[in-house]
């Protein structure tokens, strides 16, 4: 296997040098002079202990002493940290009118610790370290989102169990489920967002006291129904002034929300009042969140959003509040905390107001259904996908076949005429940019639709009409037949 590009393999240098007797330098390699030093001034990168350690070493070995075994720290400009190198001092025997002598001193050196040339650079290294800190936080809220998404569904079990129950309950809860899935996969698409380096952030106006509605309806598993059942109260009360739009992502905003509800309830086990505000102070937005639990002491305060600090033993992961304070500073904005032990805890937001000039968001046009059935073929290794696309299809009585593999769907298009395909990008033996290519070989006009998680995809770009990621929407799938099939 190739080594990645990212880390070259390259041969070990052996760092060589030969000294007089004396301690002058005279000759020495290109590996010696790029850790040590030049031939004008062979210990040049060696702190001044270790160059009078190499100095002792180089005469000594000069009286015909063998000195092997000593360490001494390079600090080169490629690296922050000192770089170790065991050096050996052999003294070379010789003669001079017959007489024996030391006639130099060959002096070998080996690094003990990786070269620049075999490392992922600096920037590389903290990328990563990033990343880890990243995904543990986007693993801490896609837990908090699965809470609430499964609190929900256990909500919508019961309701259906009950002759009484409203529609309008049912399908209030219908619609959490699925803003708290899209969040979700908005949670994932800002990872992969990070991995690709687009930091680009696509802001929409955003209204806070609508936005915090929708954290407490997503999250009322964990403040109403669940406490009740311990026998516990956790009232809920809300003074959400008009305020100006903000800008920024709705979905990364509803995960801090969320966070705050999620700890304030952990901080009120015996019930107790949560408070939202909504204001403007300074020309900023502001929201306050207020809880009447047990509080927190300076030193807790003074940690609270730094990465991996709990105070929830093995249950806490530490990356909540670090999260959320990373999604306030992306947005421009600052979060304050002010705490007594015993006195519960206030959070304040505050965020810059939208300007003016920016335009409200455009609803998306919807995709004009039952105008034209169409033959679909989906191709997905992935039998819920394929059953999910299927099913949505067929809603509005589209003809579909499936296909678990891209040689099935070449043995299945050969049989059957197909106006659109719908095929995954990661599957085993044959991709669906090959897929797509071996299609159009054959039928060049053929529309083809990737749906994809992944986030490199730049080798189908030229092979497929256009790109959806998982998960999708009916309507989405629709308009892709509308605009690839029926319209042209």
């Amino acid at each position: 296997m190739d080594a990645p590009d990212t880390v070259p393999t390259v041969e070990p240098a052996l760092l060589i040098a030969t000294f007089a007797p004396s301690g002058t330098l005279r000759h020495c390699n290109e590996a010696w002079e790029s850790v040590l030093g030049t031939t004008e001034a062979p210990w040049a990168m060696l702190p001044d202990d270790d160059k009078e350690i190499a100095n002792s070493s180089v005469l000594e070995a000069g009286k015909g002493s063998l000195v092997t075994n000593q360490v001494v720290n390079a600090h080169t400009p490629e690296r922050d940290e000192p770089l170790p190198v065991l050096l050996n001092f052999v003294p070379v025997h010789g003669e001079d009118d017959g007489n024996p002598r030391i006639t130099a001193v060959t002096i070998s050196g080996e690094v003990m610790a990786e070269p620049p040339s075999w490392m992922i650079s600096q920037t590389q290294r903290h990328r990563m370290e990033a990343l880890g800190r990243m995904t543990m936080g986007v693993a801490h809220d896609l837990n908090n989102l699965l809470s609430g998404l499964i609190g929900h569904i256990e909500l919508l079990k019961e309701k259906a169990q009950r002759n009484d129950a409203p529609a309008s309950n049912i399908q209030s809860s219908i619609q959490t489920i699925e803003k708290t899935a899209e969040d979700g996969a908005a949670l994932i698409e800002k990872l992969q967002r990070y991995i690709r380096e687009d930091t680009q952030k696509h802001f929409e106006r955003v209204n806070l006291a609508t936005l915090i509605e929708d954290c407490i309806t997503i999250t009322q598993p964990y403040w109403y129904n669940e406490p009740r059942r311990q026998g516990i109260e956790i009232d809920v009360e809300r003074n959400l002034q008009d305020t100006p739009d903000v800008m920024g992502a709705a979905s990364e905003l509803r995960e801090v929300f969320v966070n705050l509800i999620l700890n304030a309830v952990q901080a009120m086990p015996d019930g107790g009042t949560l408070t939202f505000e909504t204001y403007v102070d300074d020309a900023s937005v502001c929201a306050r969140v207020n809880d009447t639990g047990i509080g927190m002491s300076d030193d807790v305060q003074e940690n609270i959003f730094e990465p991996l600090f709990t105070t929830k033993g093995e249950q806490g992961t530490g990356m909540g509040l670090s999260a959320s304070y990373g999604i306030i500073q992306e947005h421009e904005g600052d979060i304050d905390v002010t705490s007594e032990p015993g006195e519960g805890t206030t959070f304040v937001l505050s965020f810059p107001p939208a300007d003016e000039s920016e335009p409200e968001p455009e609803d998306p046009p919807e995709a004009p259904v039952g105008t034209k059935n169409v033959r679909v073929l989906v191709v997905d290794d992935e039998e819920m996908v394929r059953s999910i696309v299927t099913q949505l299809l067929t809603l509005n009585d589209h003809e579909v076949d499936r296909a678990s593999s891209g040689a099935e769907a070449l043995s299945m298009f050969e049989k059957n005429h197909y106006d659109i395909v719908f095929t995954d990008f990661g599957m085993p033996e044959m991709t669906g940019a090959e897929l797509a290519a071996q299609l159009h070989e054959h039928q060049p006009d053929l529309p083809i639709i990737l749906l994809t998680g992944y986030t490199d995809t730049e080798t189908a770009v030229d092979e497929v009409n256009d790109i959806l990621s998982k998960p999708f929407k009916l309507e989405e799938l629709e308009g892709a037949i509308q605009e690839f099939v029926i319209s042209s």
